[in-house]
């Protein structure tokens, strides 16, 4: 069994990044920048954009934190939004989700300019995405398909199952593993609280990727011998015996399955840490764009 590191990785691609932007530096050029728009005071949406900020700079990238309280309104926040699409100084930018709900995600997601959402979010990038045009891939399943190359996963042929339909991991993860190419080139099956038989499904799959947010939802007993396994789930799970009184939980019962698995993804420290390198490298993406165009 293996270790997918995603702490590790991540800060070897933070490493080849600040590389990146250590020559625009030296060459005179303008380093990136992103922006991430945060609205009200939810506590782990408030540690990710400090995190996204804190990597900005240890990267050598400008960052612009733009704070809203909860009370908000839709026109407000696309006002906003139009404010960091017409400001040239930045390359990229993300709102954080969830959005409180007086406030229309997908209507917000719309209004970010393509060429600046380094999400991947907005139905422009998803699309080209699904056609296998060059794009912004969401993060997250950007994130799992450089660990799955860096770590030299055979994909080809396998049967990959995915496990959750939302559009920021599990829709963008089965479109990708079936793609042409590496990693990808796998039959995909797509599960989710509908399907019939999810057990005897997982248990057929090569590589297994959870991103339901069920604690402990995968037992070694339903996956095979030597399978792959990727924990996409993170979930505060209250413990009295931590000092931050609760605990990051995947979805995967580690302790167990690890124990079956060729490679496997701890949480944390496995695919979270890989979500905020490759919003970086979505962002370095965006100023080569611009850079391009003059």
């Amino acid at each position: 069994m293996e270790i997918l590191d995603g702490k590790k990785v991540s800060n070897q691609i933070k490493e080849e990044i600040a590389a990146e932007v250590a020559k625009m530096k030296a060459n005179g050029e303008k380093v990136p920048h992103l922006a991430a728009i945060i609205v009200g005071n939810d506590g782990a949406s408030l540690t990710y954009v400090g995190s996204k900020v804190r990597s900005c700079e240890r990267v050598g990238f400008e960052s612009t934190m733009v704070r809203l309280p909860s009370t908000t309104s839709e026109q407000e926040l696309l006002k906003k939004i139009d404010e960091l699409n017409a400001n040239a100084d930045i390359d990229g930018f993300i709102v954080q989700l969830p959005l409180p709900e007086q406030i229309n995600t997908q209507a917000v997601i719309n209004r970010i300019d393509p060429d600046k959402d380094v999400d991947g979010f907005h139905p422009m990038n998803f699309g080209k995405m699904a056609l296998d045009m060059s794009t912004f891939i969401p993060a997250t399943p950007f994130g799992i398909l450089e660990l799955l190359e860096r770590y030299n996963v055979d994909t080809k042929g396998k049967h990959t199952v995915v496990i959750g339909r939302s559009h920021i991991v599990g829709r963008p993860m089965s479109i990708l593993m079936g793609r042409k190419g590496w990693p990808g080139n796998s039959t995909v099956t797509l599960t989710h609280s509908h399907t019939k038989n999810i057990t005897q499904i997982i248990s057929q799959a090569d590589i297994v990727i959870s991103a339901l947010g069920v604690p402990n939802f995968l037992k070694a007993e339903m996956v095979k011998d030597d399978a792959v396994v990727i924990d996409v789930g993170i979930t505060r799970v209250p413990d009295e015996t931590s000092e931050k009184g609760y605990v990051i939980t995947g979805d995967v019962d580690f302790e167990n399955v690890s124990k079956k698995a060729s490679f496997i993804t701890p949480v944390p420290g496995g695919v979270g840490p890989m979500t905020i390198a490759m919003l970086l490298k979505n962002t370095l993406l965006a100023r080569e764009r611009h850079r391009s165009r003059g």
